[in-house]
């Protein structure tokens, strides 16, 4: 029996059908009598050579991609409790950076730790979400006449981001940025490229020789990748896929934790949802499977702190809960001290941000108790970050005067828990 490839294909097909064509006759498929015309795409019925192909392209594409999914190791939910040095030394506090913007708006302060000091990393431009704001940044070094600052210069801005984004697109405004702790020198940058920030993205930005090489948005969300923002620290795991605090702003706003490699692929998310609207998660670890996430309370009802809890390793959480903390809309900075408790510095006010405070939590971040006062009544102070310093030390940084401006503290553990 002829194979079907003899019959309904190849150069004795196309001579066969040119003579049934100048006779009038229409060629019945061999193969499926019902097809009478085996020049239409189902050329000779479902078992068409070149039908069969295709339909098996696509079997051993799909069994590719299920094979990859299984030989790819399984996400492990395990915090890597960061390696926390104690500090003996006495009580001690110093201001070591304050600046001022010289166009209008320095907000959101990052810190990016190094080994022999650490950067300040701002957005900075003529206002909040205008298409003049650049990523600017400080680096601190300590020396025998104590803390030194470069000066503030731009990192990079909408313009050299456009230039370098992939796929090609234009960036309309630049915001809260942090460092990719997986790639050092690299960022994790919330950025708009239509709407305003409800339509924000996150994307990594590749660095080389001090400009961006490459931006990439992180794939974050099925609504055209649109809608989160990040603003806290990335959080360290067990398998070194970190997290990243990120937070959804459009409709019922919530907090999620998303685990990303160091190439910038999103492995996982979870979410910290239900009940009142909720962004910014600062997320402290305290053992391997426990942690707490601190919310900024985005409901206009409400003048609470929130928290979430994950007793899985983050992998799910528990709805956010109020606090006996005010929160005027405002996020807060934490992180876990070397005998467990967690520190953190928050704006004390239910409706202004005019005061910084730190308080202490010995129970997870259920109950707090206040201490040192650090700013009040001399305008408003917003957007807390705290980081560990390589010897143990603790630097501070927030936005000053309404956000105009970045101001940076360095004190010991002694002094942060003194009352």
């Amino acid at each position: 029996m002829a194979s079907f490839t003899g019959l309904c294909s190849g150069a004795d097909r196309n001579r066969s059908d040119r003579g049934r064509k100048a006779r009038g006759v229409k060629r019945i498929c061999p193969v499926d009598p019902v097809v009478s015309d085996c020049s239409a795409t189902a050329q000779c019925g479902p078992f068409c050579p070149r039908m069969t192909g295709r339909l098996a392209l696509f079997v051993l594409c799909c069994a590719l991609a299920g094979l990859g999914l299984v030989l790819r190791p399984a996400l492990e939910w395990r915090f890597a409790l960061p390696d926390v040095t104690p500090d003996p030394r006495p009580p001690a506090f110093e201001i070591v950076f304050d600046y001022t913007s010289p166009v209008g708006t320095a907000h959101a302060p990052a810190i990016d730790v190094t080994e022999d000091g650490f950067d300040l990393i701002w957005f900075d431009g003529l206002r909040e979400s205008s298409n003049d704001t650049q990523i600017f940044r400080t680096r601190l070094r300590e020396t025998a006449a104590g803390w030194q600052a470069d000066t503030p210069a731009p990192v990079f801005s909408r313009q050299s981001l456009t230039s370098v984004m992939m796929p090609p697109q234009t960036v309309l405004t630049l915001g809260n940025s942090v460092e990719f702790h997986a790639r050092p020198g690299d960022f994790l940058a919330t950025i708009v490229s239509v709407g305003g920030w409800a339509m924000s993205s996150v994307a990594a930005v590749d660095m080389e020789n001090g400009v961006p090489v490459s931006t990439r948005k992180l794939n974050l969300s099925p609504l055209l990748n649109r809608s989160y923002l990040v603003k806290s620290p990335m959080v360290e795991f067990a398998d070194g896929i970190d997290g990243l605090p990120v937070y959804f702003e459009l409709g019922n706003a919530y907090g999620a934790l998303a685990r990303v490699t160091a190439s910038g692929r999103v492995r996982g998310k979870s979410r910290m949802a239900g009940g009142v609207a909720s962004i910014q998660p600062m997320i402290v670890s305290q053992d391997a499977k426990n942690a707490v996430a601190l919310l900024r309370n985005f409901d206009r009802d409400s003048d609470r702190l929130l928290a979430a809890w994950t007793s899985d390793g983050g992998q799910s959480w528990s709805r956010p809960a109020p606090l006996a903390l005010p929160n005027p809309n405002s996020p807060v900075a934490a992180l876990g001290l070397p005998d467990g408790r967690i520190l953190m510095a928050f704006n004390d006010h239910a409706q202004l941000t005019d005061t910084m405070r730190l308080a202490l939590s010995a129970d997870g971040g259920r109950t707090w108790t206040k201490g040192k006062t650090l700013e009040q009544g001399a305008g408003a102070v917003r957007y807390p970050m705290m980081r560990y310093l390589p010897d143990g030390r603790i630097v501070l940084t927030y936005s000053v005067d309404g956000k105009t401006g970045i101001r940076a503290h360095v004190f010991t553990q002694s002094w942060a828990v003194a009352q």
